[in-house]
């Protein structure tokens, strides 16, 4: 099957939204990713053996009910408000009922390992800004990690959010890692766009776009001035090499950016 390295999905009559699975042409990332769009009153259950899953709002008003509880979630925006997801291992059913329209990411990789399940906050996963002076600071975005190996160790996933200023960059300096990774695009207008480059390859990021990152391939990106650019990162870890903050090798030909003044 040819690896394609970007992707342009659109929702069906369902609201269902797919991204990457395990035999799709994104394969390589080893995870599956849907997006999906519920109206007001709508209710879905997940529920997969032999995979953790997460749930992350994207916008909307919810009420995730599973072992036994529901809990409620509000988020305007990615651009406004900070995250809510829900994480849990193998076999653990969830119930969501939206109370107005609500898109909502989820994200799943194999797994057969015992873990507590959690509902993050917003105060779980705060921004803070990275790159700041840095680089004509061009580069400034804000950023959080929602599921980590540091935070949650029985994961075999990470899951976190950028935020672009306006007009920059972020994954910059040009970087990789040997882990698969994917990035889920969002633009605060409709006729928003960025560029997202994948080794030599670069194409259009606009709203509800992706990327899918080869291991080892460089992958910065940065956005048109006028729009924010949001980003939803998820890393599958590898057997044995788990994507740690310290993984992040930035190319040795950008290096000398580091003590550049501007």
């Amino acid at each position: 099957m040819e690896k394609k390295l970007f992707g342009y999905p659109q929702f069906d009559e369902n609201g269902e939204e797919i991204l990457t699975t395990y035999d799709n042409e994104y394969s390589e990332m080893m995870m599956d990713v849907r997006v999906y769009r519920m109206k007001a009153g709508e209710k879905r259950t997940f529920c997969r053996t032999g995979e953790e899953t997460a749930l992350l709002l994207l916008s909307g008003d919810v009420v995730f009910c599973y072992e036994g509880k529901c809990e409620k979630a509000h988020r305007q925006d990615v651009f406004t408000d900070g995250p809510f997801a829900l994480h849990v291992c193998s076999g653990k059913e969830v119930k969501v009922k939206a109370e107005s329209p609500v898109e909502l990411l989820v994200q799943r990789t194999k797994n057969e390992t015992e873990f507590e399940s959690r509902l993050y906050l917003p105060e779980d996963a705060p921004w803070s800004y990275s790159c700041v002076g840095k680089f004509g600071n061009v580069a400034k975005r804000r950023v959080n990690t929602i599921i980590d190996k540091e935070i949650s160790p029985s994961s075999n996933m990470v899951l976190g959010e950028v935020l672009n200023d306006r007009g920059n960059w972020s994954g910059y300096l040009p970087h990789r890692h040997p882990q698969p990774e994917l990035y889920y695009f969002k633009f605060d207008r409709p006729e928003g766009f960025g560029a997202s480059f994948i080794g030599d390859q670069v194409f259009k990021s606009v709203d509800n776009s992706f990327s899918a990152i080869s291991p080892q391939e460089l992958h910065p990106q940065a956005v048109a001035p006028g729009f924010q650019m949001y980003t939803c990162w998820m890393i599958r870890h590898l057997d044995g090499d788990p994507w740690l903050q310290t993984t992040r090798n930035e190319d040795e030909k950008y290096l000398w950016l580091h003590e550049a003044e501007f």
